[in-house]
């Protein structure tokens, strides 16, 4: 089976390590350096480093996860593909739904991010008295959207080469941003109101409401393309260590600098009102100290970043739908690869379609985000689960790269995962798992009309019980919870509750594993 994984087939083997690295970090460094700060500060105040780093330590769990997965198994679109392996279609099927909503809606969420600090030079393109987009600013949103169906169209290569140029300038401009604030900065900030003014509750919605999970999550582009990349088994490990280590310094170093910049007499009423002040952070306080070359330059690198971080995930959801496709629980002519290009172009058009959707009724990237990151932490949760479960039932898959203490890291990657998806708010749960959940139902009407299915629907309920069961507590314990919910059960006690409850899931997941991986629709990528 695994040298189906190691032969050249339909998609072209193009990509460097270099090119993996830029496609990792340059998925990270989106829209979410850009806005995350204030709303970071007026969530946790200075303890909001403690948020980037946690947000920081939680991604390099999972990201350690993939790379023993994306190195044993480089199929493109195979963060679908592995709880198929492992469990059966049905996990795949519903992981399928959630990662291709928050594949999509990226897409639109950094073009809306794009158009947005655009309208600091042209306020055409918001409505009046809002960060919405008018009918002139939703024109510019989709000919940036119908610019990155054309740039993936052509080839991968081609995508790449634009990837890397835009990645160079948008690390200039954060790293300038850095040394410029930090020759403002003022460290009794890190105590006005105390360190922590709104305790743990405010560090942990920080990392979900905030932005800073959704500024981390890049892994999966990396992941996406693994069928595509040279010397997977080497490269993919280090492109997603190395992006991860590099974007949690720069991050962190970025909130250190904005909150010490902030002149302390803003800081009067406390910073609850930050994100206010600064609603375009880093543009905002540049021109309030008087550096309008800065702030030029903030905004220009604030349209090209997201356009960049947009045009990987136009790169990145065709492959999801493709291993969607492959795993036999969606439209087979999605798993049509050109055979010029070796680009997924039906998947593509379908990505095209959607990312215009989310764009629809005119957002803006505040009421995008939350929806967004819980989705995105949602298609990351079932990794651990899956590798751990394939270390029982394919216990003979080569590993080029073998996880060292994978019984702590696992369970440990699973459960802060279930945290930051908790943290999103009930509001945000309810639907979102909700949908998880309803979705069962037509899986269960249509399965025997689905191509590819390999393993029985009695075992595959049984290989997925864990998971619903997981999505009917998270919603129960939202709801009692304080994180939007009806606080009948406090903090923190709302969160040892999860984290208990994620943990018995977890071991619980972990031993409902098919007898044997499901490798069988395995063709050379």
């Amino acid at each position: 089976m695994t040298d189906n994984f190691k032969r050249a087939g339909q998609f072209k083997k193009q990509l460097t390590l270099t090119d993996l690295t830029f496609i990792g970090l340059g998925a990270i460094f989106g829209s979410g350096w850009l806005f995350a700060a204030s709303h970071v500060a007026s969530q946790a105040g200075p303890a909001g480093v403690l948020s980037w780093i946690t947000g920081g330590i939680a991604v390099l769990l999972l990201g350690l996860v993939y790379c023993e997965l994306g190195a044993a198994l480089p199929c493109s679109g195979g963060i679908i593909r592995y709880p198929v392996f492992s469990h059966g279609e049905l996990m795949g099927y519903l992981l399928g739904i959630i990662t291709l909503i928050a594949f999509s809606s990226l897409i639109a969420i950094e073009v809306v991010a794009s158009r947005q600090y655009a309208s600091a030079w042209f306020p055409a393109l918001n409505r009046p008295g809002s960060g919405d987009a008018s009918f002139s600013g939703w024109l510019v949103q989709l000919a940036l959207l119908v610019l990155f169906f054309w740039l993936n169209y052509r080839s991968v290569k081609t995508f790449a080469r634009a990837n890397n140029l835009i990645s160079v300038f948008k690390f200039m401009v954060p790293l300038l941003v850095i040394g410029i604030l930090f020759a403002f900065f003022q460290p009794d900030n890190l105590q006005r109101q105390g360190f922590a003014p709104f305790g743990a509750a405010g560090v942990e919605a920080a990392v979900s409401a905030g932005g800073i999970i959704f500024a981390y999550l890049g892994l999966t582009p990396i992941v996406s393309v693994a069928g595509e990349v040279e010397n997977p088994q080497r490269n993919i490990p280090l492109a997603l260590i190395l992006s991860v280590l590099v974007s949690t310094v720069i991050y962190v170093l970025l909130q250190l600098a904005f909150v010490g910049s902030i002149p302390p007499e803003m800081l009067a009423a406390g910073w609850s009102a930050v994100s206010q002040h600064f609603s375009l952070p880093y543009r905002d306080i540049a021109l309030l100290l008087g550096m309008g070359w800065l702030a030029f330059l903030v905004v220009s690198d604030a349209i090209i970043s997201p356009s960049g971080t947009g045009n990987i995930y136009m790169n990145a959801t065709p492959r999801v739908i493709y291993g969607w496709a492959r795993s036999g629980t969606f439209f087979k002519r999605f798993t049509e690869v050109d055979a010029a290009s070796g680009i997924p172009r039906p998947a593509l058009w379908l990505t095209f379609g959607l990312a215009i959707f989310w764009t629809l009724p005119f957002p803006s990237w505040e009421k995008l985000i939350n929806v967004v990151s819980a989705a995105l932490v949602l298609s990351y949760t079932l990794a651990p689960v899956t590798a751990a479960e394939l270390r029982r039932n394919a216990p003979d898959l080569p590993r080029p790269f073998r996880l060292r203490s994978f019984a702590l890291i696992c369970p440990l990657a699973f459960v802060i995962s279930a945290l930051i998806v908790y943290w999103s708010g009930w509001q945000t749960v309810s639907w979102l798992l909700g949908l998880q959940i309803l979705m069962v139902v037509p899986y269960l009407l249509f399965q025997r009309r689905m191509v590819g299915h390999r393993v029985g629907l009695r075992q595959q309920l049984l290989s997925s019980l864990w998971l619903i069961v997981f999505y009917l507590l998270m919603i129960l314990l939202s709801y009692l919870g304080s994180f939007g919910g009806s606080s009948r059960l406090v903090h923190p006690w709302d969160t040892l509750a999860v984290a208990l409850m994620a943990l018995v899931i977890f071991y619980w997941g972990a031993r409902s594993c098919l007898p044997q991986a499901n490798f069988s629709d395995e063709q050379p990528d």
